[in-house]
């Protein structure tokens, strides 16, 4: 009959398609989110503070599975599910129930005693930590399945000091937040500033207050005025709620820069970078949702990207080819330069931007840092440190 194909082809083409349908396979990955957020709540979001939240992480992971889809093998499909957990309990079953299904991987938007649950109880599934800069999750809190794709507070401080050093702003003033997680990440920004040999003149600690009698913890000419013992070339702010620190600039008692929290701020991504391909990056979000990327959605977006790239590389499976694939293999996150994990501490190695908000004024590391093997290795805790005693190099 006219059209019909001849017996051995049609045995060949049901032969090729059942190979395919074979051959095919839906992947999952399970984003964690809390089920309240509070650095979305509406009062933070139009405040809009520099390196903070500006929507749910789940946009731009959404942006990266879809575009990866066209990436993946024939047949292949990568599914995203995202679940609300209301505590580390809730974490942690969410977890278990991922890894029972098989997923692929966990990325997570959680603070720290939450993602360390839901890491313990999925243990042989890969977690994508996307949201929080903790050093003990690095350190001494690490996880051998956990992988970070944010970049560390040690990092981000180191960046800013070697800014510093390399403008050679030596005297730094320290402002100091009343939070816990001040403290934490103002001992970061000391130790980071010791090791490259700035000078802290002056640590002092401030608090916004509706109480009257506190109205002076407040006070940007009394925290930086005469009284302080040594004159400062910078103003280094730790504000972890970022209030205070973007009133910071240009109200000092002496014409001083500020940098930390306010100011100049070392951040995964600015929507105001504009190489290697960036701003075609941040637009792929604003096409989407409406707002461009910011430093909490760029974290997201490269954990998407890995997913797909683990795919690509392994697509045959077993879940543990896919799983060493996404801990070793290479990315490009539009910074300029191949990026991966490093063994030591699962973090990503990625430059970091310096930026006041209306430009990317640097990228670290810069020019002349020096590092025997890969300069973005002076951003963090190097191997040689060995604090995370639970990854093996």
């Amino acid at each position: 009959m006219k059209g019909c194909l001849p017996r051995a082809a049609l045995g060949a083409s049901l032969l090729l398609a059942a190979t395919l349908a074979h051959a095919a396979m839906t992947w999952h990955a399970v984003l964690l989110v809390p089920a309240a957020d509070d650095r979305l709540s509406r009062a933070r979001l139009e405040r809009g503070a520099l390196g903070h939240p500006g929507g749910p992480v789940a946009d731009a992971l959404k942006v990266a599975v879809q575009e990866g889809q066209t990436e993946l093998p024939g047949g292949h499909k990568l599914a995203l599910e995202v679940v609300e957990v209301a505590d580390a309990a809730a974490a942690a079953a969410a977890a278990v129930r991922a890894e029972k299904a098989g997923a692929l991987a966990l990325v997570a938007d959680l603070a720290p005693p939450w993602l360390l649950a839901a890491a313990d109880a999925a243990a042989r599934t890969p977690l994508l930590n996307v949201g929080h800069g903790a050093d003990a999750l690095r350190e001494a809190q690490c996880r051998a399945n956990m992988l970070h794709v944010a970049p560390s507070e040690r990092m981000k401080a180191d960046a800013l000091a070697q800014t510093l050093l390399a403008r050679r702003w030596t005297q730094v003033l320290v402002l100091e937040g009343p939070l816990e997680a001040d403290r934490a990440r103002a001992a970061t920004v000391q130790a980071s500033l010791r090791r490259h040999g700035l000078r802290v003149v002056a640590t002092r600690p401030f608090k916004l207050s509706a109480d009257p009698r506190e109205r002076d913890l407040a006070n940007p000419l009394l925290l930086t005025g005469p009284s302080v013992a040594t004159a400062y070339d910078v103003v280094w702010v730790v504000d972890s709620d970022g209030e205070f620190a973007a009133s910071l600039p240009y109200r000092t008692a002496l014409p001083r820069p500020v940098v930390g929290d306010g100011g100049l701020v070392a951040v995964a991504w600015s929507p105001k970078f504009e190489r290697y391909g960036a701003p075609q990056v941040t637009r792929r979000l604003t096409k989407a949702v409406g707002r461009p990327m910011g430093a909490h959605d760029w974290p997201a977006y490269v954990a998407g990207r890995a997913l797909v790239g683990a795919i690509v590389a392994a697509p045959k499976g077993p879940l543990a080819a896919a799983h060493k694939a996404l801990a070793e293999g290479e990315l490009d996150g539009s910074k300029g330069v191949a990026m991966g994990f490093r063994p030591w501490d699962g973090q990503l190695r990625q430059p970091v931007l310096l930026s006041d908000g209306q430009s990317v004024i640097a990228l670290a590391p810069g020019d002349g840092v020096l590092h025997p093997r890969n300069t973005l290795d002076t951003l963090g805790a190097d191997a040689p440190e060995k604090l995370c005693k639970l990854r093996s190099k």
